[in-house]
């Protein structure tokens, strides 16, 4: 891991997720020495607090993107991926692109009929239609190769908002609403964004728990804590389970 200050590694840093347009709030703000800006205020509260402390960019980019997966699950999370644009102090630039990849049992023909063709949704909804997921990877090796922080530091604030929850504003139940016939058709989602078949309202609190576990083994064992033991089996097993690799 390389530790250097913030002004002395990093220009810039984005990173990005493919969403809609929601947004949290839309109060106006200016820095001198750095900006955070994500889709959530939460998780920009999050970077900015990791700046504060010392950490650089890259520091501030991963503990945003382990909280986004808890304030902004439309996009912000742990089970897809990502892209990262850096620019060094000295003027060097990168680009980490750590999106998700099909899983090896994968076949070019998976999403056709016997005739050739597409079969409608069968590539964008279900289990088949979910690959590996890069966002963990993406963000611990963006973190060893030019953060300056510990893992434990960055993952500690979104376990804190998944485990303790945090009240919803009207940009964030606005995001939920229009995932609630999804939420109804799968149990477990609704039973975390769905209170008595409803979607949540303004001022309901949204806790995580499991989320919160998963952000903990994370924190202990990096893409380890994901990738393979209890995490890892478990999605290989809710994989096959609805019929996907």
């Amino acid at each position: 891991m390389k530790s250097s200050p913030f002004n002395a590694i990093i220009a810039a840093v984005a990173v990005s997720c493919s969403s809609p347009g929601w947004a949290a709030s839309s109060a106006p703000a200016a820095a001198e020495h750095g900006m955070v800006v994500t889709a959530q205020h939460h998780a920009t509260k999050v970077g900015v607090d990791v700046l504060k402390r010392g950490g650089n960019a890259i520091d501030a980019g991963v503990a945003v993107g382990y909280a986004l997966a808890v304030v902004y699950p439309a996009a912000g999370n742990l089970g897809g991926g990502g892209f990262m644009t850096i620019q060094l102090a000295d003027g060097r630039k990168t680009f980490l692109d750590f999106r998700e990849k099909a899983p090896l049992a994968a076949a070019a023909d998976m999403y056709l009929d016997r005739n050739g063709e597409v079969i409608p949704h069968l590539s964008t909804r279900g289990h088949l239609a979910v690959a590996v997921p890069g966002t963990v990877s993406g963000l611990e090796y963006a973190r060893e190769k030019y953060g300056s922080m510990k893992r434990a530091e960055l993952v500690a604030p979104a376990i804190r908002l998944a485990q303790r929850g945090f009240v919803l504003e009207q940009g964030d139940v606005d995001m939920l609403r229009e995932a609630t016939e999804d939420f109804r058709k799968d149990a477990a989602s609704a039973a975390i964004f769905l209170r008595d078949d409803a979607p949540l309202d303004v001022g309901a609190k949204l806790i995580q728990r499991d989320l919160a576990r998963t952000l903990r083994d994370i924190s202990r064992r990096g893409v380890a804590g994901f990738y393979q033991g209890a995490v890892g089996a478990a999605l290989a097993a809710a994989s096959k389970a609805g019929g996907g690799l």
